[in-house]
């Protein structure tokens, strides 16, 4: 663990906080640019959802083309299959699929930062960071050189270096037609990809990983890995003698024989298992270290993946043996492919509901745009408060909550503007949402205000109780 205190004198606070203005001022106008182009976007979207389920069509056989269908939007399920081989060089492995995927992870010290500030009486920040640290997987080396605390640094190394890797068949059948390369990527059907890298590259890997290893941790005594045994086997009785025993015996003899099986069915699975010193091979991973059980710095694992044939439901125009996006009459266009047997209104179901959750999570993010450049803005009065901490804290308070009240009221002005254009009804009602919390704000506010000023005037004019 180490930390950094930092120590930021007043008047390079207030400086700072006057050129925060122009970084507010900036923020709040691109907040209220994607509030606008983002109702744009959900309603031309919406409306091209809902010309696309009026105009598809159910293609009843892919497996079959049809002249009839050309140029229409379809909707039909078939299997996503491919006679492509595809081949990982570097590994020298390969197989029948419609894509295959490697991914690296690399198991590293991580730093992490926690950040404290305090004000202090005349205007200066204390900022005080704390770094803590972790072994952990990550997907790409970490440089430790750079880590705060010198009792880490350099205290991360690579056993070796693989990029990921990515690679799609160029050619996948759905049913009579072929599927263009946008719809291919949305295949998802990934398993686990069984290995089979020779033994003169895996003694390869062993031999650099060794060095690499030495390199850093020195020489290590060898780690003698366990032999695979072969399952006791139980001695085959003739029928004659189980003629002979008791139901119980029997039993007893079965369920041995039972175990005997089962361990060796696993023995067979685990045929692809391969350990060397510094390199282990099973299922679809590769280990570079020396205990997969039990990671060293530096280890490396490298997880490879094949998409299969699947059953896919496509929507799209049919163009000739395959398919094009759809255009709607405002320009949008559409096509989809999603897993397994789905309806043309169940896809553009989906479709508007994923359309509905962008639209949310834009219009907040906008918000949180719009209030914090509004604070950014009005952000150097707090700061020339900070003299005293106190006074500046119930006054910056006061300001978070104007500007939070404002950018609502801002966004929501914005946001029904942009739907007068569509959805008249909708936009006129939220315009009388926002003029309504400006009044409330504006008004009630005030009034509110006042009675609390007077009663607590009317509070101190009260006599003193006389003593009997």
């Amino acid at each position: 663990m180490a930390y950094t205190e930092t120590t930021t004198g007043y008047g390079t606070r207030v400086g700072n906080s006057f050129k925060a203005i122009g970084s507010g001022f900036l923020l709040f106008v691109l907040g209220t640019a994607l509030l606008w182009w983002n109702e744009g976007r959900a309603v031309k979207t919406e409306k091209m959802l809902d010309e696309a389920g009026s105009a598809y069509v159910e293609m009843e056989n892919p497996n079959k083309k049809d002249a009839s269908l050309e140029g229409e939007l379809i909707c039909g399920t078939a299997m996503a299959t491919t006679e492509d081989s595809l081949s990982d060089a570097q590994f020298g492995i390969g197989a029948k699929a419609i894509a295959l995927r490697r991914t690296v992870e690399y198991y590293q010290w991580v730093e992490h930062s926690q950040t404290k500030k305090e004000d202090k009486l005349g205007g200066k920040e204390v900022t005080t960071t704390t770094y803590t640290y972790s072994k952990q997987w990550v997907s790409s080396p970490v440089q430790s050189s750079q880590f705060h605390d010198p009792a880490y640094q350099n205290k991360n190394m690579v056993l070796t270096t693989v990029d990921e890797a990515e690679q799609y068949a160029e050619n996948v059948s759905f049913g009579a037609y072929k599927l263009p390369e946008s719809l291919i990527h949305s295949i998802s059907s990934r398993e686990g990809m069984d290995l089979a890298i020779s033994e003169d590259l895996l003694s390869q890997f062993d031999k650099s990983t060794q060095a690499a290893y030495e390199r850093f941790y020195g020489v290590q005594k060898s780690i003698q890995q366990p032999t695979q045994q072969s399952a006791p086997q139980q001695p085959a009785i003739p029928d004659s003698v189980k003629a002979l025993l008791s139901d119980s015996v029997k039993t007893v003899l079965d369920s041995l024989q039972a175990v005997s099986d089962s361990i060796n069915k696993q023995m067979a699975n685990a045929e692809n298992k391969k350990d060397l010193q510094y390199i282990h091979q099973a299922s679809n991973v590769l280990y570079f270290g020396r205990v997969p059980g039990s990671p060293e710095v530096g280890d490396v694992r490298v997880t490879f993946e094949k998409v299969v044939p699947a059953k896919v439901t496509v929507m799209a125009v049919v163009d000739g043996d395959s398919f094009k996006p759809f255009k709607a009459k405002n320009g949008k266009r559409f096509q989809t492919l999603v897993m397994g047997k789905k309806s043309g209104d169940e896809i553009i179901d989906a479709a508007k509901e994923s359309n509905n959750m962008i639209l949310w999570a834009l219009r907040i993010i906008g918000i949180l745009m719009v209030i914090g450049g509004l604070k950014g803005i009005f952000g150097f009065i707090e700061t020339i408060l900070k003299v005293v901490p106190f006074i500046a804290g119930i006054f910056g308070w006061g300001v978070g909550l104007v500007c939070t009240v404002i950018g609502i009221a801002w966004s929501l002005i914005i946001i029904a503007i942009a739907w007068l254009f569509y959805r008249p009804l909708l936009g006129i009602s939220l315009l009388v949402l926002a003029g309504f919390l400006v009044w409330v704000f504006a008004f009630k506010g005030k009034d509110k205000l006042k009675e609390l000023a007077a009663k607590a005037q009317n509070k101190n004019a009260a006599p003193a109780p006389v003593a009997e």
